[in-house]
């Protein structure tokens, strides 16, 4: 009895938090201004470009004078990593209860995207990836005890040219050929990625996870930043539970997002290669900010398919998944017109409804969670926030499935032809 009430207590609290979520809007903005670094090059009293007022509201100096921008949460320079990463904390808490999650970093070349999302060390430095990967195990556990049993895997990628490339590949194995595909369930996947097993509380598979990838990841030195990322990564943390008690399954998903910064090729000084490579970037992020406008402006048209990125995250962009976008920020005044776009994009993000966020949870046969089946035949979409889809009934044979309608015309084609030689006799 006891168990059964904190059953339900946990299940309230689940769907009261998902609740919140919903009507602060799917689409939030937390904005991050980074402190002054030793390659900025400036006096220690210089005067911010940038800054913090209250918990929500910032203000960006320019010769005409300031400008105001709100959000839903605004980060000082002195702030902690693990005081950022506790404002983020509950999308994690929604990818476990089966939703598509999708946490990405923006900002100019410099800002502290990398900072943000991956940290460095094993210590107070880390980022969000880490201590979301470590937030996992721990809600993983207490929904364990309520009778669910997680399975979890995660996959690191990044584009780069528009090109998609494997971070977790074996060390010294070529690059495979990966594309962005549509499963015959209507999931989205990417073709011949690596993906791995992780347990959340093995921190050696967590570190190993991380260094792999940061081995493989492109990075360049440019004038505005010695180790700048050249391509979009892409972490993401597969998550499916079943719970045979309750006859449920769920599958769920967390995108962590590290962008590209955009750059200015004049200020950055780059040519040849990484000269092309800044305009992909900048290419590709302006893809990213046209889907943003359309969704802003309720188009019947939403371009995901203009680059490799918003086609791999349509998911989490079009209304069945939450997001949040991070805008970090440089506090130099060198900075101030890459500031302002970045800030002008959130802006207009902020804005963006992408209306209620989808459950992916089903019922499913006491066979099916006994023994891990995923045959369409024994489960049942369930969505929490609309009415139950009636799925099509199908038969297989030999392996094929047959949708039923078409079994049922065949089988009156045989009896109508079986009447017509009886007739004729």
């Amino acid at each position: 009895e006891i168990v059964q009430k904190l059953h339900e207590s946990q299940s309230e609290m689940r769907k009261m938090h998902n609740k919140i979520q919903e009507l602060r809007g799917n689409v939030r903005v937390f904005a991050r201004v980074r402190p002054f670094l030793p390659g900025d090059c400036v006096s220690d009293n210089a005067d911010p470009s940038v800054l913090p007022v209250g918990d929500n509201e910032l203000t960006i100096l320019e010769e005409k004078g300031s400008v105001n921008f709100s959000f839903d949460r605004v980060f000082p320079p002195g702030i902690s990593q693990e005081a950022v990463f506790e404002e983020v904390s509950e999308f994690v808490q929604s990818a476990l209860d089966g939703y598509n999650v999708c946490l990405f970093s923006y900002g100019q070349t410099g800002s502290g995207k990398t900072h943000t999302m991956q940290g460095s060390g094993t210590g107070n430095m880390r980022g969000i990836i880490p201590r979301a990967i470590e937030q996992v195990g721990i809600y993983k556990s207490n929904l364990e005890d309520l009778g669910w049993i997680y399975d979890l895997k995660v996959s690191f990628l990044e584009i780069y040219n528009e090109k998609i490339r494997d971070l977790l590949r074996e060390e010294g194995s070529p690059e495979g050929k990966h594309d962005v595909k549509v499963g015959t369930d209507g999931r989205r996947f990417v073709s011949d990625l690596r993906m791995l097993p992780l347990d959340p509380a093995n921190s050696k598979e967590i570190d190993y996870v991380m260094e792999l990838a940061t081995k493989h990841r492109s990075v360049a030195c440019t004038n505005m930043n010695s180790v700048s990322s050249r391509s979009h990564s892409v972490f993401t943390l597969h998550l499916t539970a079943t719970n045979a008690k309750h006859k449920k399954s769920l599958r769920g998903t967390l995108n962590l997002c590290d962008l590209a910064g955009s750059e200015r090729i004049t200020r950055s000084g780059v040519t040849g290669n990484r000269a092309k490579e800044a305009m992909a970037i900048n290419q590709s992020l302006s893809s990213l900010t046209n889907v943003f406008v359309a969704i802003g402006n309720k188009n019947s048209h939403i371009p995901f398919r203009n680059s490799k990125l918003t086609y791999l995250l349509q998911p989490s962009l079009s209304g069945d998944g939450k997001t949040l976008m991070f805008v970090n920020l440089s506090p130099t005044e060198e900075s101030i017109q890459e500031s302002h776009c970045s800030l002008r994009l959130a802006k207009q993000v902020n804005k963006c409804e992408l209306g209620q966020a989808k459950k992916n949870i089903e019922e499913v046969s006491s066979t099916s969670t006994q023994y891990g089946s995923d045959s369409s035949s024994s489960r049942k979409k369930v969505n929490d926030n609309a009415p139950i889809s009636s799925s099509k009934r199908t038969l297989t044979k030999t392996g094929s499935t047959i949708p039923r309608q078409k079994t049922i015309k065949k089988q009156n084609k045989g009896k109508l032809k079986a009447t017509r030689r009886s007739s004729s006799s």
